[in-house]
């Protein structure tokens, strides 16, 4: 069985979390909880320099599931991160191995689509520039509701459309575009699919086509994951 590690990013209360919880569990969580990394142990190492150094061990939300895709069975590993500035720095910590890029953002908040170019394509792109990437937008069951195009509509704002996901996709040379609903779970298992899709079938990133030899294989994309 294939083992592909798949890490989620995206602005804070896009609803990643739903998200992973929706496809493992068959259910919508009913209570928002702001993902954070928890259990945070300080350990002191004795280096050969006769000093001591403090290193941190973070724990990650994970999820797993085995599925099977194309006819392949597969391991899929499931990696949240926090979205708020606060764990900038954390955050990077999760992304090394990291097989595909799931960067989310909310159909119905144009700042999450805008913050995809202005810090989570660089942010991932920095760390992990071979790594493939699906670009997911989330609260598909949102984008037509009535009260929440009017709540955007006091502000002057409106719902992404599918079109301005598209060109977000091709701008930022993402692998595929995909909506979803965590709620109704509409479009949940395709993004997942097409994840896996993306390791078992990799294409070099548009942005990166010069370094095309580094993706060749899973294991050669894996190594260029860097800190």
């Amino acid at each position: 069985m294939q083992a592909i590690k798949c890490v989620v990013v995206g602005d804070g209360a896009v609803g990643k979390t739903c998200l992973l919880i929706s496809y493992t569990t068959n259910a919508f969580p009913g209570e928002y909880i702001p993902t954070v990394y928890g259990s945070i142990l300080l350990v002191i190492v004795f280096t050969k320099m006769l000093t001591f150094a403090p290193v941190l061990l973070l724990r990650f939300d994970n999820y797993s599931a085995n599925v099977m895709v194309d006819g392949k069975p597969i391991n899929l590993g499931l990696w949240d991160t926090a979205g708020q500035e606060d764990y900038d720095r954390l955050r990077p910590l999760s992304y090394p191995q990291t097989d595909v890029f799931l960067i989310c953002f909310s159909l119905v908040n144009p700042a999450s689509f805008e913050n995809v170019r202005a810090k989570w394509y660089p942010e991932v792109s920095h760390h992990c520039p071979s790594t493939p990437i699906i670009l997911v937008g989330t609260k598909l069951d949102l984008r037509e509701d009535k009260d929440t195009i009017e709540k955007l509509r006091e502000r002057r704002l409106q719902p992404i459309v599918h079109q301005q996901g598209l060109a977000m996709a091709k701008e930022i040379g993402s692998v595929k575009y995909v909506e979803c609903s965590a709620l109704t779970q509409k479009g949940v298992k395709n993004v997942f699919d097409e994840a896996i899709r993306a390791v078992l079938y990799p294409v070099c990133r548009k942005h990166f086509e010069r370094n095309c030899k580094k993706c060749e294989n899973r294991s050669a994309r894996r190594r260029f994951c860097k800190l």
